[in-house]
């Protein structure tokens, strides 16, 4: 990959991130439980040292950090089922949506970790992928699993 196909292929991440760190806070408005809330507290803040990670090597690589919000149709359904959601204020539902952000933002790691990128670029994407993998299988899936088996939490 050259300079510029990398930028593009960062700035693509840095957009997945930002949503992310949006959906985050908008969750943790959202939700009833007060642990819920720091939790989605505490990922938006991960997914915004993501953003400015990324967008270091977006200038590394010559490119400029991209601004604009996504407009994919996958996150952009994710995140008007998050809007839905909140009128109920019910913490399963918002997990489970949560879960299908981060199941997206899982993919495009993969996928970006398929190219053909430098190693020292590379360790810092497995370094981020972990994270998001980390948040999708162990704790909001975990999360989401203890709401469903506990009427109480949802």
């Amino acid at each position: 990959m050259n300079n510029t196909e990398i930028a593009t292929l960062l700035n693509g991440l840095v957009e997945i991130s930002r949503d992310r760190a949006d959906s985050f806070k908008t969750c943790a408005n959202n939700v009833s439980d007060p642990a819920l809330k720091l939790f989605f507290v505490d990922r938006a803040q991960s997914c915004e040292e993501a953003v400015k990670a990324l967008s270091v090597e977006v200038i590394h690589y010559s490119g400029n950090p991209d601004a604009s919000r996504s407009t994919e149709e996958g996150l952009l359904r994710i995140l008007t089922n998050l809007k839905t959601v909140f009128t109920k204020k019910n913490n399963l539902a918002v997990l489970e949506e949560c879960e299908m952000g981060e199941a997206a933002a899982v993919m495009a790691y993969e996928n970006a970790l398929r190219q053909e990128i430098p190693d020292s670029l590379r360790a810092l994407l497995e370094r981020l992928y972990e994270g998001v993998k980390r948040n999708h299988e162990h704790v909001v899936r975990q999360l989401r699993d203890e709401a469903r088996n506990n009427p109480n939490l949802a």
